[in-house]
């Protein structure tokens, strides 16, 4: 390929959340669909998902999750911010309503966070190329500040800053998930002066809300991607390689695929969810998969690639 306009990091989240999920996940790493994962420590199937990674050579890093499932850190299962009366996270709402109610302890958000990075090195033998956290956790208000703190002091580079060129004029989203979305793009932005401050990069693009489930096609891939060659290089932050003719935009697509999970097989200790008992999954996978895709791509001139090639 000549040189490129984009270096596009596409992401796997959720790796390790259930057998089927991380197939999912290998077929399409393995088929080109996409270039990098991000790892659930607390899921069912994440220790197998570690062996997937090592064994296929796929670039990992941390899923941080604050809102499903249990806790890794022990002390922090029973009787802490954290957690519900059955010992689970407060879920991808609840964990936002506790926050704005100020019922949410700061400290033990870093515990968490440091025994799940504890874990992922434990699982991989090395830190986490890039952090980012489910269900946008990571970039709320008072989280954003914790996570900015580790990332610098644990030398992890690399983050994700969920602003989405194209979100607002976007036909096909319901009010329900606009609204949702407004909100994370309102969090992310708050967050920016904050991960500016810890010397933590991002891409200088993220796509991925517009183009989840059933949202994902061909079309609405390449509606993104547009956006995102016309958004350009955001600044100091960006983790962009200069060229003195044109410079190379980076961005991120966040992507789910898998195939569905089996009832009462996966989760991070409640069972798997409906997202992943439904099609969405292995729709996103064969979307990514496809040819014209690809090809797409190549027209395109963008560059699939890991964070730590940026």
């Amino acid at each position: 390929m000549p040189q490129p306009r984009m270096m596009l990091v596409v992401t796997g989240d959720d790796f390790g959340y259930c057998p089927r999920r991380n197939q999912g996940i290998v077929d399409c790493f393995q088929a080109g669909g996409i270039s990098n994962v991000s790892l659930l420590v607390n899921a069912s199937a994440a220790k197998e998902a570690v062996d997937l990674a090592k064994r296929h050579n796929i670039p990992i890093g941390l899923h941080a999750n604050l809102s499903e499932g249990i806790p890794v850190c022990q002390s922090l299962r029973q009787a802490s911010t954290l957690v519900n009366q059955r010992g689970f996270f407060h879920g991808k709402m609840g964990f936002r309503q506790a926050l704005e109610r100020g019922q949410l302890s700061m400290e033990q958000v870093e515990l968490e966070l440091r025994a799940q990075v504890r874990l992922f090195r434990e699982l991989t033998g090395h830190l986490p190329h890039h952090m980012d956290g489910h269900q946008h956790v990571h970039v709320l208000p008072e989280v954003r500040e914790v996570f900015g703190q580790i990332l610098s002091n644990l030398r992890i580079p690399y983050t994700r800053v969920p602003v989405e060129p194209g979100l607002h004029s976007c036909p096909w989203l319901p009010a329900h998930l606009q609204r949702f979305y407004t909100q994370v793009e309102k969090d992310a932005l708050d967050s920016i002066p904050v991960f500016t401050r810890y010397g933590i990069r991002w891409p200088d693009v993220y796509l991925g809300l517009t183009t989840m489930g059933q949202n994902m096609s061909v079309p609405n891939l390449q509606r993104a991607l547009s956006h995102a060659l016309s958004a350009g290089p955001s600044g100091p932050t960006s983790c962009s390689p200069s060229s003195p003719d044109q410079p190379v935009v980076t961005a991120e697509l966040m992507v789910h695929p898998g195939y569905p999970s089996h009832p009462q097989q996966g989760g991070c200790g409640e069972g798997p969810d409906d997202f992943s008992q439904s099609a969405d999954r292995q729709h996103e996978l064969s979307v990514l998969t496809d040819p014209s895709l690809l090809a797409l791509y190549s027209q395109e001139r963008v560059q699939l690639c890991a964070f730590k090639q940026l």
